[in-house]
């Protein structure tokens, strides 16, 4: 089972929009999915309900919720058979707080926007994956995620350059497109959609798959590392 954690505590940077694109692409492969919502807002427990009965099952896992009587292991216990857990984190985490979101990740993805504000507020969340939560930089586990972009305007350029300072793959640039507002609104990920209504869009989402199918190499308590990867 893979664990795929999207993660920014910077609220609006389009971590939802992240998570369901993720679940429903692998749902409508065939793989049994959970979708685990931390945000109180539910967002992504909100686009599930829009699903149809048709379409690929993708579970939910309510994770803001608080279930009186049930334990919270009892409540977070992820169905047996699953293959894959994409994990929707809230915003406004203080940083003692990552470590146990991003607990059993295999992956980590990390967006932010082409704004100064949200530059900062990416800094930060690095900054705290790396030296709180320990992530290492040659775990392969880290991914930032350049979304909403306009690639011909000088914020751009400067989201660009900050990102080339981190030392971290940029996974995917997304495009601001307003299929992602169609997909919020339907219950549908663009995997699902017309081809050719979201070609110029899907093509931003292959080099993220295709990192997100990558290695993922662990550290052995003797120091060594070991790679796994997604069968």
């Amino acid at each position: 089972m893979q664990r795929i954690v999207v993660l920014n505590p910077k609220g609006g940077s389009g971590k939802t929009t992240i998570a369901i694109n993720v679940a429903s692409y692998y749902a409508q492969r065939g793989e049994r999915l959970v979708l685990m919502d931390y945000d109180p807002q539910g967002s992504s427990a909100h686009w599930l309900s829009k699903r149809q009965d048709t379409q690929p099952h993708i579970a939910l896992i309510a994770a803001f919720e608080r279930q009186p009587g049930v334990t919270r292991s009892f409540q977070l216990r992820i169905p047996q058979g699953t293959d894959r857990v994409v994990v929707d984190t809230p915003a406004a985490l203080e940083a003692n707080e990552i470590p146990e979101l991003i607990r059993g990740a295999d992956k980590i993805l990390v967006p932010v926007l082409p704004s100064d504000i949200d530059i900062h507020a990416c800094s930060r969340c690095v900054q705290n994956l790396l030296l709180v939560a320990k992530i290492k930089r040659d775990e392969n586990r880290l991914g930032i995620i350049a979304n909403r972009v306009r690639r011909s305007t000088l914020i751009y350029q400067s989201l660009t350059r900050f990102l080339g300072t981190l030392n971290i793959p940029i996974v995917a640039t997304l495009r601001d497109s307003q299929n992602y507002v169609r997909s919020a609104e339907t219950g549908y990920g663009l995997a699902e959609m017309k081809a050719t209504l979201v070609a110029e869009d899907w093509a931003d989402w292959l080099s993220m798959f295709e990192w997100l199918e990558s290695p993922t190499f662990h550290r052995a308590q003797g120091g060594g590392i070991a790679s796994s990867a997604r069968r």
